[in-house]
């Protein structure tokens, strides 16, 4: 498998363990993972502060659906991956255009959501 390079990710997820694994997947890629957020707010502030080609959004955060931060996403024109354990009906019409990745998902899927998220931008 060839990686996409040194892209640097930014990953919004609830859950440590899988951050953790999301980053040993990235470091496999070739990729970096330029920073993290836990929650919606978060996210919102990080993305004035973090530098990163493209966003890795795990689609439910601790309850809150991560659409506030898609939207500001695409309204600064940054590309991201949506991550989710549901089915794609989750997913509003208006996103659901964006690479997704299942729940679990394997570093196979991973490298292919970021190279086309990253082809689109």
């Amino acid at each position: 498998m060839s990686s996409p390079g040194d892209v640097r990710v930014f990953v919004v997820e609830d859950e440590q363990l899988v951050v953790m694994m999301i980053e040993s997947m990235l470091e496999e890629l070739g990729c970096t993972m330029s920073g993290t957020a836990h929650s919606v707010p978060e996210a919102l502030a990080a993305l004035e502060t973090i530098a990163f080609d493209v966003a890795l959004l795990d689609l439910n955060l601790s309850g809150t659906k991560v659409f506030p931060v898609a939207d500001a996403l695409t309204a600064k024109g940054m590309p991201f991956i949506i991550s989710s354990g549901y089915d794609s009906s989750a997913i509003p019409e208006n996103f659901r255009h964006v690479p997704t990745v299942p729940k679990p998902f394997r570093i196979e899927e991973l490298d292919a959501a970021i190279r086309k998220a990253v082809a689109k931008a």
